[in-house]
């Protein structure tokens, strides 16, 4: 069997995958980068990703770095504002709306800026493109994996085998990376599914990405730059598994008439602008997040509800973390001493937020009347105390404490 070599293999070609690969390439590693799947990199070809990434203020550099954002910046959709909206029940005055602006913590700045995950896929294969020492590998999969002192060897689904320094598992939460090195993951279930898909809506969003709380999950409408002349807003819809199931087969008059209701009107009469997706919800972590060889990135090593905007975040901050390591001591990459400060760095972050985005999705499913009121109190709370609110959006960016 031929045997390659490389300084990194990426396990997963998704964004975070993708980004990985950048971050690494640039830095002048060298970089192989397989996933069984060739990515989808237009709204209107099958399986494309319809859900949308919020790239908050800490990411900016990690894009910038892998030489990433300036490919980026004419697509984005700024985020200025984050807007909590409770229904209330009360048809007089339906909605209790809280904002979180993002002039309280920088008067230049917004929170992040969304992109569709379709088109941040179509830039990342362009700029792997651009770099000659990374290997981009559609259609191949990474399948075993033997983890020695000097190296990790990846078996491929081809047959062949890579030989490598470092193994970054980017697999997603099934990762076949992850049970070769027999870590173990806690998952809850939550017995919801997530609909995404984009609208377009009479009334301008503002670049405010609002989410529309009542039982069974939130509602969440997210800025995108306009399409065809119209105010354009990615959705992700999330309800109790049947729910979910049921909406997702309506007609599409009924569907929107429904998503309308369910918005509320915010936005005016939304229109359906794109295909429905839909994926289970469920939160998970690692029990750790190195092996011999091997770093688990991204929903290889967690996954949240999509609140907040702190999943890809989170995976960013992953990249962000290694790749500081690697660059201090290149010699060192992935031995030991490495992915343990690497685990060290991440995994109480990764916990806290795991748990928190968790209470935030169970309270907000409760139809229950009295942790209902207890979630209106809270937020309430959160929004009118001034140094509480800056706090909590300091904490979303990436702040520790």
């Amino acid at each position: 069997m031929k045997v390659e070599h490389a300084d990194i293999l990426v396990a997963g070609g998704g964004v975070a995958g993708l980004s990985a690969a950048a971050a690494f390439g640039s830095a002048g590693f060298t970089v192989i980068c397989v996933d069984p799947a060739p990515p989808v990199t237009s709204a209107e070809a099958e399986g494309a990703d319809l859900r949308s990434t919020a790239f908050l203020q800490p990411a900016r550099q990690v894009l910038e770095a892998a030489g990433l954002w300036d490919r980026l910046a004419g697509h984005a959709a700024p985020l200025q504002v984050m807007r909590i909206a409770e229904d209330t029940g009360d048809r007089a005055r339906r909605f209790a709306v809280r904002d979180f602006d993002a002039a309280d913590l920088s008067p230049d700045r917004p929170f992040g800026w969304n992109f569709p995950n379709w088109l941040l896929r179509r830039e990342l294969v362009a700029r792997l493109a651009e770099l000659p020492n990374v290997d981009f590998r559609p259609g191949l999969a990474a399948r075993g994996l033997i983890a020695r002192t000097a190296e990790a060897r990846v078996t491929l689904s081809d047959g062949g085998a890579v030989a490598v320094r470092l193994v970054l598992a980017a697999d997603g939460r099934d990762s076949a990376m992850r049970r070769a090195a027999g870590i173990p993951v806690t998952t809850l279930r939550y017995g919801q599914k997530a609909l995404a898909f984009t609208v377009t809506h009479p009334i301008p969003h503002d670049n405010v990405s609002t989410e529309i709380h009542r039982s069974g999950g939130p509602f969440t409408l997210v800025p995108l730059p306009d399409r065809e002349g119209e105010p354009h807003s990615a959705i992700v819809w999330m309800e109790r598994g049947a729910e979910a199931e049921r909406l997702r087969a309506l007609a599409p008059p009924d569907f929107e008439a429904a998503m309308s209701e369910r918005s509320g009107y915010l936005f005016g009469p939304l229109t359906l602008a794109s295909q429905i997706t839909i994926w289970p919800i469920i939160s998970q972590m690692a029990a750790r997040l190195n092996g011999d060889r091997l770093a688990l990135i991204a929903e290889a090593a967690h996954v949240i509800p999509p609140i907040g905007a702190q999943g890809l975040n989170m995976s960013l901050a992953d990249i962000a973390v290694l790749l500081d390591l690697a660059q201090r001591r290149p010699g060192a990459l992935g031995d030991a001493p490495m992915l343990a400060a690497y685990h060290r760095a991440r995994h109480g972050d990764i916990r806290m937020r795991v748990l928190g985005i968790d209470a935030l999705n169970r309270a907000s499913m409760t139809g229950a009347a009295p942790l209902t009121q207890l979630r209106k109190i809270g937020m309430q709370a959160l929004h009118d105390i001034a140094p509480l609110r800056r706090a909590v959006m300091r904490l979303g960016l990436g702040a520790r404490g």
